[in-house]
């Protein structure tokens, strides 16, 4: 099942995206260190799938007439972008994360 997230900018109340840390400084750093993490595994992902088409004969013009090489990265271009995906998460309570100076867990 796949969750329905924007894939552009919306306009968010800052007070609603402060309230389950308590600061808006907590919670972007959450969503900041959380968008990089979504990041970094989309670009391994493409990677591992690119690496199938890659070729060390390979001339330029070779690399950009592969069709489905384009259509792998337009997917990949048509995805909502990784800190979006990380303000929808932490909206919906999926993230988990510790406050650094208390035990408490969230």
């Amino acid at each position: 099942m796949e969750k329905k997230i924007p894939t552009n900018t919306i306009t968010r109340d800052v007070k609603f995206l402060a309230q389950p840390t308590g600061n808006i400084y907590e919670t972007v750093v959450i969503l900041s260190k959380r968008a990089n993490q979504i990041a970094l595994a989309e670009k391994k992902e493409l990677s591992k799938k690119l690496e199938d088409f890659r070729n060390e004969r390979d001339t330029m013009e070779e690399i950009f007439e592969n069709k489905e090489q384009i259509e792998i990265s337009k997917y990949y271009e048509r995805q909502p972008k990784p800190d979006l995906v990380a303000i929808s998460e932490f909206e919906n309570g999926e993230i988990f994360y510790r406050q650094a100076q208390g035990d408490e867990d969230r």
